[in-house]
């Protein structure tokens, strides 16, 4: 604490003006003091003398006769060993020990270490002493769960350091002083395991940001095929209630080719929030065999909790994964959902009378998403480790209008977009992503002419369905009606995917450039059908053989067994493939 105080002589919802006696600086924390329990909340404007801060707690009970006290320090979060699996809110409690404490219904104004302080971790120095250091560099190792965690110099510490010395290897705690540095003035400064960082400042401690270029595999054909997400990108999931957006992430989360995956409930419902809560201990990690919460973290605020912790969710969820980063680590931040942050800001900014932009968000929305977004990157650190953080937001647009102010201030920062469609997921086809309105600028798994050939048979195939709407099948030719086959089969068979099943809910790369090329000779061939319904009959025979083909473990004898009979109702309509598709069949995949 400093010796700045204040007094609450205004309260607006969450939000209360303070007028203060010293010094006090933007995004400062601050805590309201409400017969004898301290409520946390962060400056967010400064006039004159007085200031509004947004509270991170129920605010009943706050009245102009509150005093304030100010900290000096900036919203922050601790970094260290100890965070996997770890379950936090918002502001970095730990709620597993918060309901030990408060028990099922959480008490205000209780905060806790994030980290076990009690806890010993196994210390390998990597420096010595002589070394010279800077911020983000490595002094030593613990094992943290399936990896190796770098006990780093602070971020804050700013020109070159020498060690001056450096704990033994042993078991230490957190706190325990790991290592003294003396910077270029000569003086000197302790290290712990842990330090803390404000969240609303990107960690910059790398020698080089890189171009976004190596693919980050789903396992998702549909992603990784059509529209891909590089390691390091970005990419949005704006979708209505319903449309498969929980499923998506936790498929995305274990098949994922990242180290560590970081999970931002920031807003959403309750009962989401307690089914990722649930399920995700239960899902088996592909890598390890083991919980996928050894390689995870979540950081839920649902909906009911105080708006302002929504903003404060997503900015700890990407601070933790930076910090993963500057190790050499791949990182997946997943949000969900942004527009509940949106809707938070939106609330503040009416409560601080600001002019109001389109819908009566704040006109600075589509720079704040931005600075979020902008924070995902793949960088080159300075001991030549790549490391990079991959940030997927979802959307939860009202009706699922993909033009409302949230999802179009999303679109022009992001990298691949993934629209979900409530009449894909009407239909039960899942994922149910757009294949018309999505789109993403990143490089595919598959020769990206091949996927431009087969998806431009896919689109006319789609116009050609919708023509049909008006003048029926009969007013269709042959040739677009085979248009029309070829583009739900390829839907049915490649597009949809079963997260339920063992063996298709993950299509590895080596399997969808297998299955594609397969594919890519089905759909680029003509073929010797009678009529329509001859080749409804064909079509439909051969996507139930593909389907069946996707349920059959990879180069096993049932594998090889299957695709003989898709190659045997191919061969009976005598089927010829077109010299575009030969041509890029010989280039190969």
């Amino acid at each position: 604490m400093t010796d700045t105080k204040g007094k609450v002589v205004a309260v607006n919802g969450n939000m209360v003006s303070v007028e203060f006696d010293g010094n006090v600086s933007l995004n400062e924390v601050g805590y309201v003091n409400v017969a004898g329990t301290k409520l946390k909340g962060e400056v967010i404007r400064i006039r004159g003398n007085t200031c509004q801060m947004q509270i991170y707690e129920m605010t009943k009970g706050i009245s102009t006769d509150c005093t304030v006290e100010f900290t000096s320090d900036l919203l922050s979060v601790e970094v260290g060993p100890g965070l996997l699996g770890q379950v936090y809110d918002g502001l970095q409690n730990p709620l597993p020990n918060l309901a030990e404490v408060s028990g099922y219904f959480l008490e205000r104004g209780v905060y806790l270490s994030p980290l076990n302080e009690e806890k010993k971790w196994d210390f390998t120095p990597t420096a010595k002493p002589g070394d010279k250091v800077f911020a983000g560099d490595a002094i030593g190792t613990v094992p943290e769960g399936p990896f190796t965690h770098k006990i780093l110099v602070p971020f804050g510490f700013l020109g070159e350091y020498t060690v001056k010395s450096i704990a033994k290897a042993g078991s230490y705690k957190i706190h325990d002083k790991m290592a003294v540095l003396v910077d270029e003035k000569g003086k000197s400064h302790d290290v712990m395991m842990s330090f803390k960082w404000p969240v609303k400042r990107a960690v910059d401690c790398y020698a080089e940001r890189l171009k976004p270029e190596e693919t980050m595999v789903t396992k998702v054909r549909l992603i990784d095929t059509f529209y891909p997400v590089a390691k390091g990108g970005t990419y949005c999931i704006p979708g209505p209630f319903g449309a498969g957006k929980t499923v998506l992430q936790h498929t995305t989360s274990r098949n994922a080719d990242v180290d560590i995956v970081i999970i931002a409930a920031c807003g959403e419902r309750a009962g989401e929030v307690v089914e990722t809560l649930t399920e995700f201990p239960e899902l088996t990690d592909p890598r390890t065999g083991k919980s996928l919460m050894e390689r995870t973290i979540i950081i839920c605020n649902t909906s009911s909790m105080p708006v302002a912790s929504r903003e404060a969710s997503c900015y700890t969820g990407v601070t933790l994964a930076e910090y993963y980063r500057q190790m050499g680590l791949n990182v997946l931040l997943l949000a969900d959902s942004t527009s509940r942050w949106a809707q938070a800001m939106r609330e503040m900014s009416g409560r601080l009378e600001e002019i109001p932009g389109e819908e009566a968000f704040p006109a600075y929305l589509e720079s704040t998403i931005a600075s979020f977004y902008e924070r995902a990157g793949i960088v080159k650190l300075r001991d030549g480790n790549i490391g990079s953080v991959t940030i997927g937001g979802t959307v939860s647009p009202a009706g699922g209008n993909f033009e409302e102010p949230v999802t179009q201030a999303t679109l022009k920062v992001v990298g691949a977009f993934h629209g979900l469609s409530r009449e894909r997921s009407d239909a039960r086809r899942y994922p149910a992503i757009d294949p018309i309105e999505s789109w993403s600028k990143y490089k595919p798994v598959i020769n990206p002419a091949s996927v431009k050939y087969v998806k431009g048979i896919f689109n006319r195939g789609t116009e050609v369905n919708s023509m049909m709407k008006v003048v029926g099948e009969e007013g269709t030719s042959l040739e677009d009606f085979i248009y029309y086959l070829k583009s739900e089969f390829m839907d049915a068979v490649y597009m949809q995917q079963n997260s339920f099943d063992d063996v298709d809910a993950a299509c590895d790369v080596e399997r969808q450039r297998y299955v594609f090329r397969k594919l890519l000779t089905i759909m680029g061939s003509e073929y010797q059908v009678q009529d329509k319904n001859d080749a409804r009959v064909f079509f439909n025979t051969l996507r139930q053989n593909f389907i069946d083909w996707n349920y059959k473990p990879w180069n096993s004898a049932e594998f090889k067994a299957a695709e003989k009979t898709i190659d045997k109702t191919y061969a009976e309509k005598n089927g010829t493939v077109v010299p575009e598709a030969k041509s890029l069949l010989k280039d190969g995949e």
